[in-house]
């Protein structure tokens, strides 16, 4: 299990050597009838490859997004269910894939990920949900793949500094581009803004149109910088996925554009983003077999050569 692999470290062993409470708390979290108590999934039955969506009404979802995206699939069943996240499992092009939904935001993400990560050996973790525009060659109905995601919220931070990089997995990156290539849809690669706060941390106004100077800026700087598209939830699974051994990565459908003053649809592109995300699962699929045909630690494309 990866989780006891980073519990056997040396360094982790010394934390907890000095920490005076860690035999009052359950070593592997709380449990409800033997299942992990926030997702209560079963472990067993959790897919390599796992997508992590939000029941996020700007997204126009026709059913919960697990739910919905599980009749994508073939063979998928109901594998968790708690009071907070609805957990589904599949097969989509030979890809073992389980799709959680829940709330928004980092916390949220967090809650989720600490089960899946404790109690599975899934490997690949990949956001999949809405976002609004910042970058001017972003348009509604676009997609964006992050390559990396600026860590603008607080929850990562309680695990690592600031200055700790949230990049994706370069594996899970060419995935999705080639997913994206497949399904033929405007899409863009590059750096994803996560926040806490919706409003005024990504630089829109909040109830009465409340702002202060700090927030005026906030859009202008990062397209300045180049960012693409802002979201609340990129930061955790891309964050958490490298500090634990996973992949992580994020592929968001852009509903409007702050900058440029595209309007708001809801739902724009975002059935578009879902395919890719499947379609980028079954292209990982395809590497890792490359990977454990050869005995390669890293997928490159002189793999599929052979």
């Amino acid at each position: 299990m990866r989780s006891d692999e980073i519990r056997n470290k040396a360094a982790i062993k010394e934390i907890h050597a000095r920490y005076p409470y860690y035999h009052n708390v359950p070593e592997r979290g709380l449990e409800i009838e033997g299942r992990p108590a926030l997702t209560q999934i079963d472990p067993d039955k959790i897919g390599e490859y796992v997508l992590m969506t939000v029941r996020d009404p700007l997204c126009a979802y026709r059913a919960d997004p697990a739910e919905y995206i599980a009749g994508l699939m073939e063979h998928s069943e109901l594998v968790g269910k708690s009071g907070m996240f609805t957990t589904y499992s599949g097969w989509y092009k030979g890809a073992h894939i389980s799709v959680v939904s829940g709330g928004s935001g980092s916390p949220e993400m967090e809650l989720a990920l600490y089960d899946l990560m404790e109690y599975t050996d899934a490997s690949t973790f990949i956001r999949v949900g809405g976002s609004g525009g910042i970058g001017s060659s972003v348009e509604p109905g676009d997609v964006v793949i992050a390559s990396g995601v600026v860590r603008d919220e607080g929850m990562t931070k309680a695990y690592i500094d600031a200055a700790y990089p949230a990049a994706s997995h370069y594996e899970v990156v060419l995935a999705l581009i080639e997913g994206a290539e497949k399904v033929a849809n405007p899409y863009h690669v590059g750096v994803t803004l996560s926040v806490d706060s919706d409003f005024l941390g990504g630089g829109r106004p909040s109830v009465g149109g409340y702002m202060q100077p700090w927030n005026i800026e906030k859009a202008g700087i990062y397209e300045r910088a180049g960012v693409l598209n802002g979201d609340r939830e990129s930061a955790a699974i891309v964050t958490l996925s490298s500090l634990f051994g996973r992949r992580g990565g994020s592929v968001c459908s852009v509903a409007d554009n702050l900058v440029t003053g595209k309007k708001f649809t809801a739902g724009a592109g975002h059935d578009t983003a879902i395919r890719i995300a499947l379609e980028g699962c079954a292209a990982l699929h395809e590497m890792d077999m490359q990977k454990n045909t050869s005995g390669k630690r890293y997928w490159n494309r002189t793999l599929n050569r052979s």
